[in-house]
């Protein structure tokens, strides 16, 4: 059967399946599917070993630049990278987030270039990184062919202020694509409302009547992404910081179609994967020193997801 007419999986109900890890011992994970039939072959080279694979995904554990090369050319639709910012935060035991600017620099060019190479023609690419970071980022990924499509702020209200600076109050998310996009579904946020009243906060200049029912056209000024905070959305330990399942639903849903491979290079606490499975999207990814917690959340189905009202034109 070819990918194209794979029938997409659905919600019909949910079913107790075999997953596997590096060493072939089976664990259970809950998956909402009626039949997977995800090919980790048809998307890594021969001798591949992923730490765990589910019925659409693999994980594997290690560094992205080991893990990278595995990938076949042009056979993912998405890359959503979240790399470490160079801050000097803890993560686990391997990683080094205290580079030279310079060598970080480098390091980030080097695993770009191979999210560019397994990125589908028309594929997109998304990375979220401090702006300093993104700046530098993006011109490399230009010259290298890629489309810009979005500089998207990411609303952020926990920074807090630097003297003889503004107050920082985003981090960016670059979109840009391999070419000319292949997919693109234009979303629609909720009306803004009062959370007290109940009624519209804006009058919209007495055009009102005229706005889409469906909601507004999303901006590339993202102010309703929050905050992970609550225990429920975090890892017991993984202490760094986890990125709302709400930011990685938009940018799946704009870009991907169900059966669409999203590539993840940095796993950090599985919010990628916990979506592409809800989602029923296929993906692939690797995490340096989590693993095994990401393998343990997503087969406890123990990673909650935010509320997201986003309405999604797919005509």
């Amino acid at each position: 059967m070819s990918r194209a007419s794979r029938r997409a999986p659905t919600v019909e109900h949910v079913s107790k399946r075999g997953s596997r890890n590096g060493s072939g011992k089976q664990v259970g994970l809950r998956l909402r599917t009626r039949a997977g039939d995800f090919q980790l072959s048809e998307y890594v080279r021969a001798g591949s070993k992923p730490y765990f694979e589910t019925d659409h995904g693999a994980l594997f554990a290690g560094d992205c630049m080991k893990f990278l090369p595995q990938v076949q050319d042009e056979v993912v639709d998405t890359v959503f990278a979240d790399p470490p910012f160079n801050l000097g935060k803890e993560y686990g035991e391997k990683s080094n987030d205290n580079l030279p600017d310079s060598e970080y620099v480098v390091w980030c060019k080097k695993w770009l270039d191979e999210c560019v190479r397994v990125l589908k023609p028309g594929g997109a690419l998304f990375v979220y990184n401090l702006p300093k970071w993104n700046v530098l980022l993006g011109a490399h990924l230009m010259e290298r062919g890629m489309q810009f499509r979005h500089w998207i702020a990411v609303e952020i209200s926990a920074s807090l202020p630097i003297t003889g600076r503004l107050h920082p109050s985003h981090y960016g998310l670059l979109y840009l694509t391999k070419g000319k996009p292949r997919k693109f579904y234009r979303i629609r946020t909720p009306i803004l409302t009062c959370r007290h009243c109940g009624k519209e906060i804006k009058d919209y200049g007495g055009h009102r009547g005229a706005l889409n029912p469906k909601g507004l056209t999303l901006k590339d000024v993202w102010s309703d992404i929050p905050p992970v905070r609550h225990a429920k959305f975090k890892s017991d330990t993984r202490k760094a910081n986890a990125l709302s399942t709400k930011l990685l639903d938009r940018v799946i849903e704009m870009t991907t179609d169900p059966c669409d491979v999203v590539l993840d290079p940095f796993g950090g606490s599985g919010t990628t994967f916990a979506v592409c499975e809800e989602k029923h999207r296929y993906w692939l990814g690797s995490e340096l020193d989590f693993a095994a917690e990401i393998m343990q959340r997503l087969e406890d189905n123990d990673l909650h997801h935010h509320r997201n009202e986003d309405y999604v034109e797919r005509t």
